[in-house]
């Protein structure tokens, strides 16, 4: 097993709240260990679900921080 396999794997398993941050972070190494070429094809179908949940979970975020700032900023703009 490659280096960049066994870090995404341990990524992968890590405890800890998941932040945008995090997933951020995770998408990133996503990114880098597909556009290496030396992951197994099984393998890299894995990494792309993974990625894919990834980005819906961030653009969930993204899209109500969007929401609660609009509403901040309307409400703002009322007083």
């Amino acid at each position: 097993m490659s280096t960049q396999i066994e870090i995404g794997l341990k990524m992968k398993k890590a405890k800890g709240k998941k932040t945008f941050e995090k997933s951020i972070k995770r998408l990133e190494e996503i990114i880098q260990m597909l556009e290496s070429n030396e992951i197994p094809l099984e393998e890299i179908i894995e990494y792309y679900k993974e990625g894919v949940e990834i980005s819906k979970y961030c653009k969930n975020i993204l899209s109500e921080t969007e929401k609660d700032m609009k509403i901040i900023t309307e409400k703002m703009n009322d007083n």
